[in-house]
């Protein structure tokens, strides 16, 4: 009877003492062909990519900040590449249902995804079953842009700088209220954790994007709203909104003259951040690909100025760049989203 316990003789496996070098020494020769083998494959399906067209899907309605971008991006990357990239829109839900569909897909390059923030930062500390790992099921690519919101004001409330607004809300707890693009945008966190620093009740009125929430404001439904500039500037320039303070650590190159939140509250920097991931295991070496492709668009000069007409700041980082950002970002959004008082659903 064999003892289960002992120690399986090496000869059970085609292994003696007198040729067991040898069989260690092919073992590593397989190990390492195998090896050589992936990094080829991946090197000739790189050389080979795109052979046909690319969905970037936006988890967003279209005339968004994110399908704006995407559009702009994607016809770049159609005549660098010879292959034509297809805008899909699928807004709901948080961008859940279009990160899903991602994480889900071929890892193959061919559908990727143009998230912000809260698909890949906020969504996972406002949702107790999110069917997607912000880390684990994407390889991020490239940073597109920075994206740079302001809190704009009507200006019949007459408060011509955010301490006059503070102070506003100070001395009306509950009167005054403010627009989102949602529920966990992030709009809504920018605003809240601007509540919780300053100790304002201001009471917030969610819609179903900026589609929404900026005529919403413009109607004079709420008195204060979150937004992007590209959304806000021209009702800015008609003098039907007024810029106070943006969210970004420092004052924008587009809006010099409107101070950065952080002058006045030292830490506070919730800028916008989009960009394109892969579903996780896409080849190396065409996420590389991809990734150099979006830093020669965003330098593109057509590209700078569009980007720079949207007051958004061109980035074109690096896959390693990116991964570094999101996980700042899921470190902050972590403690926003404690601090706003938000519950997981």
């Amino acid at each position: 009877m064999i003892n289960p316990d002992a120690p399986v003789p090496l000869k059970y496996f085609g292994v003696t003492t007198a040729n067991m070098g040898a069989y260690f020494i092919d073992s590593l020769r397989v190990a390492m062909l195998a090896v050589v083998a992936v990094l080829y494959c991946g090197g000739v399906a790189a050389q080979d990519y795109p052979n046909r067209p690319v969905k970037l899907i936006v988890p967003y309605a279209a005339g968004g900040a994110p399908d704006v971008l995407a559009r702009l991006l994607g016809q770049r990357l159609g005549e660098s590449m010879g292959q034509q990239f297809v805008i899909e829109n699928r807004p709901g839900a948080g961008g859940i249902a279009a990160s899903e569909a991602v994480a889900r897909a071929p890892a193959d390059g061919y559908t990727l995804l143009v998230p912000d923030i809260p698909q890949l930062a906020i969504n996972p500390f406002l949702f107790a079953k999110l069917p997607y790992d912000p880390v684990k099921d994407f390889s991020p690519v490239s940073i597109i842009a920075m994206t740079p919101m302001f809190i704009v004001v009507q200006p019949s409330l007459n408060v011509d700088s955010l301490p006059a607004l503070i102070a506003l809300a100070k001395a009306k707890p509950g009167q005054l209220s403010y627009g989102s693009a949602g529920i966990g945008s992030l709009h809504h966190i920018v605003m809240e954790s601007l509540k919780v620093a300053t100790g304002t009740d201001i009471l917030h009125v969610p819609y179903k994007g900026t589609g929404q929430s900026v005529p919403a404001f413009i109607a004079g439904d709420v008195a204060v709203l979150v937004s992007t500039l590209a959304a806000v500037e021209p009702f800015v320039r008609a003098g039907k909104a007024k810029l106070l303070a943006g969210t970004p650590a420092k004052r924008t190159p587009r809006t010099p003259d409107v101070p950065a939140i952080a002058e006045f509250i030292p830490g506070f920097n919730f800028a916008g951040e989009i960009g394109v991931v892969a579903p996780a295991g896409t080849p190396a070496a065409i996420v590389a690909k991809l990734a150099a492709e979006i830093q020669k668009a965003t330098r593109h000069p057509d590209v700078v100025k569009r980007l720079g007409d949207l007051g958004a700041i061109p980035v074109g980082s690096t896959p390693e760049a990116y991964a570094e950002s999101l996980r700042g970002s899921l470190e902050v959004f972590a403690k926003a989203v404690r601090v706003s008082g938000l519950k997981p659903e």
